[in-house]
């Protein structure tokens, strides 16, 4: 018989295993092998993989397995092996024959001896080997009856002493006994699959599964494969997904069941009870229990435990001193045998055994009532809050609306369900689910409608659906301005209510929208939240931010070193958008991003997403930037928020049209301007102008960006509550001087001084000082202005604005004649675009050079040294130094397959092949930079 891997490379974690097996069955003499393992562990597809196997190879494989209904049958399972055979009984001498026949029923007569049988069985399999060797499997040896059983134990043993060509493989539970007496025969344990394993298998046949869930599932299975597949297809969707809380013991499938379930239900009661208790305080704390016990029992003696320790389900640990079960599943099948009243006294002894730890109280009280309790009904809102600060929103959604199950007054029935709605909708994307818990709040009090949670609520299905920014401003205005919140500027419910009707208004970019968010602010006592009246002003008016704004800005964004509210850490990000202070909250953005990953809030991890994809853009870090805004768009399309689809495709345009790619940019910025504009959402029409604008700059289109930035803001004027002026102005005045309309350039940059653009960051200083040296009449004044704009310290963090002004001064002394000056800016532009991959800008700066009578350098080591990104080069550098691609994405902040791709890309580039050769790659490049 063939070895059996080959055949099998499809089952998941079993190639050694399978090859133990394969060998076994080469082996001369070894005729017979046993395998066990625990229920679900994969015996069967093992036995099958290796049928299969042996099959393909040539060898007759007879299959059978035991069934316990059938163990009173005699010859049942000897029945279901031979009868492929039945026509190779006329081989057998007549005794033997007539034995056979009788033994499996194809004939009339007394019972043959067990004896003659099981020589005759053995003769049988002999005659059937002449024509090729045979494969006996057996599986669920403990239920075979008794008499195949005895004949199995012949075959086995006699195998194991003779060079037939006949093998007999059986596989049985471990710790089941049956008539099978395997003693001293070989054997093979088949184990758990590894971590390893396990995760593949999940991932193979539940790919979409959500990162908390699977790790659960991961846990609880402890790699036992038929767990691994039928523990999620046990799961609703939106458990699946993570929007629905998954059930303290997770339930068991069909055949999980049938595996498990009888093992409890064949237990003492008492028995019983103490299990249900231990799995309900899934501590195993033995105080715990046996305080419990007394409750449920009647006494607190945890004797009663010892047949389910006899039968291998628990153990006692000494140190500590607790019960652990011997698999988590056998938790699930002690839920499953309980009956509802059962798990309610449980619930109800347990609440009160554990009166000095609140929140586990409270779930035990809700659990074991029925009736309306707003005494329990509190406690699980308050449980609700405590779990939803950190940062566990799915569990605060149940205990909220098992809470609001339990409330006796329809009022606290609406404000808890309208609470569960907006922890869904705000936290994890639990649009539906939202939906519907708002539906059943305005049912419970059709009064209840215009709450600040409900409305918040409301405006996220709204926004998300297909409604307009002005419906979903006014429904959040009114929900304000009629609220019974006193403007307390301690209520969360109103300060998150305000955040978002900030967001709102910035979403419109109008000023009339901007009223109402203001007055209501003037009315917060004792004062309104510092983070509130920053992100107000240099989010609505950041060109007209003072210098007291950003210091208190800075001093925030200093205090989200350790913050751990992920909307606190969002808000703050999107108050340094504007002022150029992402690079401040990356780290803070990060942790959102990994929580996010791993089944965390899904809105925030969306904004800190684009946070990061902002910095990434004015940093130069333009791959990884284009991978998370892929991240960002595929988390808006699952999760349903699909208002934030416009942010990527925002960033996704900066970034193609910083390169070059025109045609690409158009498209995203058409894509967004369709969805937006009808809905009223002024700041993605802005940024889709912004991303066209850069577009038509890369072609030398400048009439064309011109007429697009100017519907921004026109020139001569930096509007309130239109943010984006702030960072338009110089495309503005470079398009106005290129098209021929110099006064409008003159106007913008005499707006531009009375602004505090300047001020915000050295990014906008500098491009500050290049508007102002574009429109500077004397050519030794622009020179000196550029001079001064390139010398702000920290610009240099923004490589592509440096190497556009670079440009531009390159531009104006090869215009003005000062060819030789004109090289050095222009020379610089080029390789800064080229390491950018800023095809179209390099290829202008070229021609520059072209004009002023030198072409840029692109052969040989140089040419490939110019052809490596910012990043790249810093990636290879770090490679070259010996770390791996997990260190080095660890240092960048970026993922480990960020890394691998980028080296992918990297050695082509530098003409090799391997990591070994980077260093001297390196240097050669750079030797041919300095010659």
């Amino acid at each position: 018989m063939p070895n059996a891997s080959p055949h099998t490379a499809a089952l998941v974690g079993r190639d050694r295993d399978l090859d133990r097996i394969g060998t076994w069955s080469q082996a001369p003499g070894a005729g017979a092998l046993l395998l066990s393992g625990d229920p679900g562990v994969g015996k069967s597809a093992v036995l099958d993989a290796v049928a299969e196997a042996a099959a393909a190879g040539g060898t007759r494989v007879l299959h059978a397995a035991g069934v316990e209904f059938e163990a009173d049958i005699s010859y049942a399972t000897l029945h279901q092996v031979l009868l492929p055979l039945h026509g190779t009984l006329d081989r057998l001498p007549a005794a033997s024959r007539e034995a056979m026949s009788v033994a499996l029923g194809f004939g009339a007569g007394s019972a043959p001896a067990r004896l003659l049988v099981c020589n005759a069985t053995l003769a049988l399999l002999r005659a059937a080997a002449e024509d090729s060797p045979v494969l006996l499997v057996v599986d669920d040896l403990p239920w075979v009856d008794r008499a195949s059983a005895a004949v199995f134990g012949f075959l086995a043993r006699r195998l194991t002493r003779d060079t037939d060509r006949v093998r007999f493989l059986g596989a049985s539970r471990t710790g089941v006994a049956g008539f099978f007496d395997g003693s001293g025969l070989p054997s093979y344990e088949l184990s758990a699959l590894d971590d390893e394993f396990a995760a593949r298998l999940v991932d193979l046949r539940f790919p979409d599964l959500a990162h908390s869930v699977r790790h659960r599932l991961l846990t609880v299975a402890q790699g036992n494969p038929l767990a691994l597949l039928e523990l999620p297809a046990a799961l609703r969707a939106d458990q699946r997904s993570a929007r629905e809380v998954l059930p303290a013991v997770l339930p068991l499938g069909e055949r999980l069941q049938s595996l498990f379930v009888s093992r409890v239900s064949s237990l003492p009661d008492a028995t019983r009870t103490l299990l249900l208790l231990a799995t309900l305080d899934s501590t195993g704390d033995l105080d715990v229990l046996s305080a419990a016990a007394g409750k449920c029992l009647g006494h607190s003696d945890l004797r009663d435990l010892d047949p389910a320790e006899q039968d291998g389900l628990v153990r006692v640990q000494q140190a500590p001193r607790r019960l652990v079960f011997r698999h988590p599943l056998i938790m699930s099948a002690v839920v499953e045998t309980a009956t509802s009243s059962a798990r309610r006294a449980a619930h109800r002894a347990l609440a009160h055994v554990l009166v000095d730890k609140p929140e586990e109280r409270a779930w035990h009280l809700g659990e074991s009532t029925l009736t309306a309790d707003e005494d329990v009904a509190l406690l699980l809102e308050r449980t609700a809050r405590r779990v939803l600060e950190r940062g566990d929103s799915v569990a605060a959604i149940s205990a909220l609306t098992r809470a609001a199950d339990l409330s006796p007054l329809d009022s606290d029935r609406a404000r808890r369900l309208a609470e569960a709605a907006y922890v869904g909708a705000e936290a994890i994307g639990a649009l539906h689910s939202a939906s519907e818990l708002l539906e059943d709040a305005w049912r419970a009090d059709p009064h209840h409608g215009a709450s600040l949670r409900s409305a918040t609520a409301a405006v996220q299905l709204v926004l998300n659906g297909d409604g307009d920014l002005a419906t979903a401003h006014r429904l959040l205005v009114g929900a304000i301005e009629q609220g019974d919140h006193g403007f307390d500027a301690d209520d969360p419910a109103l300060v998150d209510a305000l955040h978002f009707l900030l967001l709102l208004c910035n979403y419109g970019a109008r000023e009339e929208l901007w009223v109402p968010f203001y007055a209501a602010v003037a009315r917060l006592r004792p004062a309104p939240p510092p983070l509130l009246l920053v992100a107000a002003r240099t989010w609505g008016d950041p060109a007209h931010a003072d210098p007291q704004t950003l210091k208190t800005l800075d001093e925030i964004i200093d205090g989200t070193t350790a913050e751990t509210d992920p909307a606190r850490v969002v808000r703050v990000g999107t108050a340094a958008v504007y002022p150029d202070r992402l690079s401040s909250v990356r780290n803070a953005a990060w942790r959102l991003v990994r929580q996010g990953r791993e089944g965390g809030a899904v809105r925030r991890h969306i904004g800190a997403l684009l946070h990061l994809c902002l910095d990434d853009w004015h940093r130069g870090a333009w791959a990884e930037a284009l991978e998370l805004s892929e991240e960002g768009l595929t988390a808006c399309q699952t999760s349903g928020y699909t208002v934030c689809t416009w942010f990527f495709q925002y960033t996704k345009g900066l970034i193609t049209a910083s390169q070059g790619d025109s045609a690409t940019a158009h498209e995203l910025a058409d894509a967004m301007i369709n969805w937006a504009a009808p809905r009223g959402i002024r700041e993605a029409v802005h940024c889709a102008l912004h991303v066209h604008t850069l577009a038509h700059i890369a072609d030398g289109e400048f009439d064309a960006a011109f007429r697009r930035v100017s519907a921004i803001s026109a020139a001569g004027s930096f509007p309130p509550y239109v943010a984006h002026a702030s960072w338009v102005f110089f495309d503005l005045v470079e398009a106005a001087v290129h098209s021929g309309r110099r006064a409008q350039a003159l106007a913008h940059v005499r707006a531009l001084r009375a602004t505090h653009v300047a001020e915000l960051s050295p990014r906008l200083a500098l491009l500050a000082g290049g508007a102002e040296a574009l429109v500077a009449e004397d050519d030794a004044e622009a020179a000196r202005l550029f001079d001064a704009a390139l010398a702000v310290p920290g610009a240099e963090r923004a490589p592509f604005t440096v190497a556009r002004v670079r440009l531009a001064q390159g531009e104006r002394l090869r215009r003005s004649r000062a060819l030789s000056e004109s090289k050095g800016p222009l020379t610089a532009a080029v390789t800064a675009f080229e390491l950018l991959g800023s095809t179209a800008w390099a290829e202008r700066a070229r021609k520059e050079l072209r004009a002023a009578g030198r072409m840029s350098a692109g052969t040989g080591d140089e040419g490939r040294a110019a052809a490596l990104t910012a990043q790249e080069r810093e990636i290879a550098e770090l490679a070259a130094s010996g770390l791996t691609n997990k260190q080095i994405a660890e240092r960048l902040f970026i993922s480990h397959r960020t890394v691998g791709t980028h080296l992918y890309q990297i050695y082509p580039k530098l003409g090799i092949a391997s990591r070994i050769a980077l260093r001297d790659a390196l240097e050669r490049m750079d030797k041919g930079r300095a010659n």
